[in-house]
């Protein structure tokens, strides 16, 4: 089995019904979610003229290639609604795969791991509930090292129900 962390994302329509469903489709279609972030509420990035942006992070174990998983993530998100693929686009659903194992991995489809994942808090405040230890295999930091030297300065907090 694989320990891989994904991200969840949603700015469109009922967002926190969103990341839940996304949740119950990975439980069953990608792997066994071993471990959740709580729902952070983040400003959008890249693009400010769009509405707030749910986030959480997952640590799920699965026995799917890279390839494999993100298909299956790309099924997830049609099935929610994803529609719009344009970079910083207000979206129903996003999930990125941050890290898989430790594993450095390049294809047209997919980066191992997220090419922009230490430039953003909302990525690293989630990932840093789930383990603040773990050391990017490339950079050679780790996630708490990375969130409080990143100059990222959106807004990332708790989201309260």
């Amino acid at each position: 089995m694989h320990s891989v962390y994904l991200l969840l994302g949603s700015n469109k329509g009922h967002r926190r019904k969103h990341l839940l469903l996304a949740a119950y489709f990975i439980q069953q279609l990608a792997g066994k979610i071993e471990k959740t972030s709580a729902v952070y509420e983040t400003e959008p990035w890249g693009k400010s003229n769009q509405p707030k942006y749910l986030n959480q992070a997952l640590l799920i174990s699965t026995s799917k290639t890279p390839l494999q998983l993100i298909r299956i993530l790309q099924k997830i998100e049609k099935k929610l609604g994803r529609t719009n693929k344009n970079h910083f686009a207000a979206r129903t659903i996003d999930i990125d795969i941050l890290f898989y194992d430790s594993i450095v991995f390049a294809s047209k489809k997919l980066i191992i791991p997220h090419p922009r994942l230490h430039l953003r808090n909302f990525t690293l405040q989630p990932l840093s509930e789930l383990n603040k230890s773990y050391t990017h295999p490339i950079l050679q930091k780790s996630i708490d090292d990375l969130a409080k030297h990143c100059v990222d300065t959106l807004k990332v907090s708790i989201f309260k129900q």
